[in-house]
């Protein structure tokens, strides 16, 4: 039996290398081996403030984006979170077995309740994430090292839920990268590259053109002395970069460092240009030429599909929890 893969996006912004990198291009790899969900998490988006304007225009956008990496939507399911209802429901269920303690716990909750202030949307993220992943029983969830703390509630939610009303999810195993699995600020080597990020320098946007590409890189951050070598802990900012090369260059990181041992650092961030603006070429491209009512069109069958697969799991749920007709 295929096993099943969930992962989320949020439409908060322009979505950009480190997220590609880090997250995107292993749910397109992910696609060969597993039945595969995605999903614009745009229910997530609102715990925030937040434009409903620019809400609207970036859940479009980082769809098409979706498609332009290669989601496939013959060969994945996705949707749009807030058109299937069931992922709200499922979250206040499951919530009502969630202590506060694990919640209280969380560590992006207090790193962002200090910027948005308490609300009860943000405290009970971890909830509606978990409702994400089980409403699918999915087996597998690819995240980054910032999302795990959430997955471990899930794991959490899942056992308890069936340890009470029986065996009704399977707990989810953590899929993470190896390397580009935590991309780097271009400008700050030692924080994660943001789509928030103050400095538009140290970001780059899938849909860069050519030219912002090789310039941000010209004067990405890099390291006391001249050698190219991987050494994230003394060499944040030239592991970054190598990082990328070795991704796009399809190389180990090692051979990477060799290839460029007698460079100069500048030498070496053109290099590192180049290959970022052919590998994002095609993106763009395909980005361009997808049509807003196409990609509408493919996100509402998408969530009409999800529904009918999101139903028959709440059927099981409410007839456990003594909900049922």
């Amino acid at each position: 039996m295929t096993q099943r893969v969930f992962s989320g996006i949020q439409p908060s912004g322009d979505t950009h290398i480190g997220n590609y990198l880090g997250a995107l291009r292993n749910w397109v790899s992910l696609q060969d081996s597993y039945d595969a969900v995605y999903c614009v998490v745009d229910l997530h988006a609102i715990t925030g403030p937040y434009s409903p304007e620019e809400l609207s225009a970036s859940r479009l956008q980082t769809a098409k984006t979706l498609l332009a990496v290669g989601i496939d939507p013959d060969r994945s399911l996705l949707y749009y979170q807030s058109q299937v209802p069931q992922h709200a429901e499922l979250s206040w269920l499951l919530g009502a077995d969630t202590p506060m303690g694990p919640l209280n716990r969380m560590t992006q909750y207090k790193e962002k309740s200090d910027k948005s202030g308490e609300q009860l949307g943000l405290f009970s993220y971890p909830v509606l994430m978990a409702a994400d992943i089980l409403i699918h029983k999915v087996h597998a969830v690819p995240v980054g090292e910032d999302q795990t703390q959430h997955l471990e509630l899930t794991r959490d939610i899942a056992v308890r839920f069936n340890g009470k009303y029986g065996e009704t999810f399977p707990v989810p195993e953590q899929v993470t990268p190896g390397v580009g699995a935590r991309v780097m600020s271009l400008q700050k080597t030692t924080s994660k590259m943001s789509k928030s990020e103050a400095d538009p320098h140290g970001t780059i946007l899938l849909l860069d053109d050519p030219y912002t590409i090789v310039k941000k890189l010209k004067r990405a951050v890099t390291d006391s002395g001249s050698e190219i070598v991987y050494d994230r802990q003394n060499k944040p900012g030239i592991s970054n970069l190598i990082d990328m090369l070795s991704i796009f260059q399809a190389k180990p990181v090692e051979e990477v460092a060799a290839d460029h041992a007698d460079s100069q650092y500048g030498t070496f961030k053109l290099a590192v240009a180049e290959a970022v603006v052919e590998g994002l070429s095609p993106i763009r491209a395909k980005y361009q030429a997808l049509e807003d009512e196409e990609v509408a069109r493919l996100m509402t069958k998408g969530a009409l599909d999800a529904r009918m697969r999101a139903e028959a799991t709440m059927t099981e749920v409410r007839s456990k929890m003594g909900l049922g007709v």
